[in-house]
């Protein structure tokens, strides 16, 4: 906990970058998907925004000519209207209020609630973060795949946070006065299992991105900006957060006497 604001300045750093935005994928616009194939057996599917049908048809010309053979070329529209991203907001939001009352009554404490809910928000924004960031370098798009790695990383951050606390918990039933300290042993006896949780899955995200094709990649990304976000976010943003707010109650507490 000796280093609590630079957890939180590099969360907020993360945060930062999206600052360029999204490129939202044609999932939600619409457009046109082609998909090729090459005379060695490789295939390329590509997509392109109602905006750029111009260089959708360019391209198509220049890859006939090299030889590539046309699977599909057609206009789609959005899957994924404006009804059913409002429907997702309000899911995410009744899903985040109902995390909130279940563990601050598990915890018979709302700082625990609150400051599990705030983490879970910090991994939400990390990961728009650095899809704005890989979008506006490398051309990552949100589309359908993209909100539901957003909906998997949310329930993963908050299992590895409910696992910190637990022990929190269980040491202030001890040491009921000295919050810092037992939260920086319960960070240390719970780090090694939650790294050991959290390579098993990272492992397996990194050979689908390597290994898994075109079609998967991003969505694999994604996945793993989230695992590795929920896993830092839950020693050192959750805890954190509830550290601070314990400290300055007392503090407030102590002004009032």
């Amino acid at each position: 906990m000796k280093y609590r604001w630079l957890y939180l300045l590099i969360s907020g750093t993360v945060l930062a970058m999206a600052k360029w935005g999204m490129a939202i994928g044609i999932d939600f616009t619409g457009g046109v998907v082609a998909e090729y194939t090459f005379s060695n057996g490789e295939s390329k599917t590509l997509k392109y925004a109602p905006a750029k049908i111009d260089q959708a048809e360019k391209e198509r010309a220049e890859l006939k000519n090299q030889g590539a053979t046309e699977i599909r070329f057609e206009n789609v529209g959005p899957s994924i209207g404006p009804e059913l991203v409002k429907k997702t907001v309000y899911a995410l939001l009744v899903s985040s209020g109902a995390i909130l009352l279940w563990i601050a009554y598990r915890f018979k404490s709302f700082k625990f609630g609150v400051s599990a809910t705030l983490a879970t928000l910090h991994d939400s924004l990390v990961l728009l973060g650095s899809f704005s960031l890989l979008g506006h370098f490398l051309g990552a798009e949100m589309d359908f795949l993209f909100v539901t790695a957003m909906l998997t990383v949310l329930s993963f951050s908050v299992h590895d946070t409910i696992v910190v606390y637990d022990r929190i918990r269980e040491f202030r039933k001890k040491f009921p006065d000295d919050t810092y300290s037992l939260a920086n042993n319960a960070i240390s006896e719970t780090m090694v299992r939650s790294l050991n949780n959290s390579f098993t899955i990272i492992f397996m995200l990194i050979a689908l991105i390597l290994m898994g094709g075109e079609t998967v990649r991003w969505f694999a990304v994604a996945l793993l900006v989230g695992t590795i976000s929920g896993t830092y976010s839950s020693p050192f943003v959750a805890v954190p957060i509830f550290v601070t707010w314990d400290e300055l109650g007392k503090r407030f507490k102590a002004l009032k006497k």
